[in-house]
């Protein structure tokens, strides 16, 4: 039986690295063939890497992540995935410690009653980022700060192109 991995960031890989998850992903069994890697928001419910891998993961099969938060960030789409994982009959391995193995039984209920309370500290804790980001970004305009990339001329560029060229 295989056994899948699926490693999530919310930014790109030049601001996250997503090593960590690799490498723990891969002490768990998975190999670099079987490790589905994205850089997207756990909130969007339409990620290409994980619906690549829901899509080809088989019955009695393996999935394996190194926390909840990595599958989805959405309460409601986390309680579906967990619903197809149980319909499927497969087995959810959640970092080292936890197992969820729908492979021979229904899940138990305290198990459900966990999962979901987890899914929805995952989503509480993404809305309080984003609203200590947004936090900062009004104290930010309120003093006049610009936000964003620094604005440019074509001289400036051109500068800089020539001074690297010379060293």
């Amino acid at each position: 039986m295989t056994i899948w991995g699926y490693a999530r960031c919310s930014t790109n890989e030049l601001k996250q690295n997503i090593e960590r998850q690799i490498r723990e992903l891969k002490e768990m069994g998975c190999t670099d063939e079987t490790i589905f890697i994205e850089w997207e928001s756990g909130s969007n419910e339409n990620r290409k890497e994980l619906n690549k891998l829901l899509n080809i993961i088989q019955p009695f099969e393996t999935l394996v992540v190194v926390s909840c938060d990595r599958i989805s960030r959405s309460t409601k789409q986390f309680i579906s995935i967990i619903e197809f994982i149980e319909k499927q009959h497969i087995k959810l391995i959640v970092g080292r410690n936890f197992v969820v193995d729908c492979t021979t039984d229904k899940m138990d209920i305290m198990t459900e009653a966990l999962l979901k309370v987890i899914s929805v500290f995952s989503e509480l804790e993404r809305k309080m980022i984003c609203a200590r980001v947004q936090s900062g970004v009004d104290n930010a305009r309120a003093k006049d700060i610009k936000l964003g990339r620094p604005k440019t001329t074509y001289d400036k560029i051109l500068l800089l192109f020539f001074s690297y060229s010379m060293i």
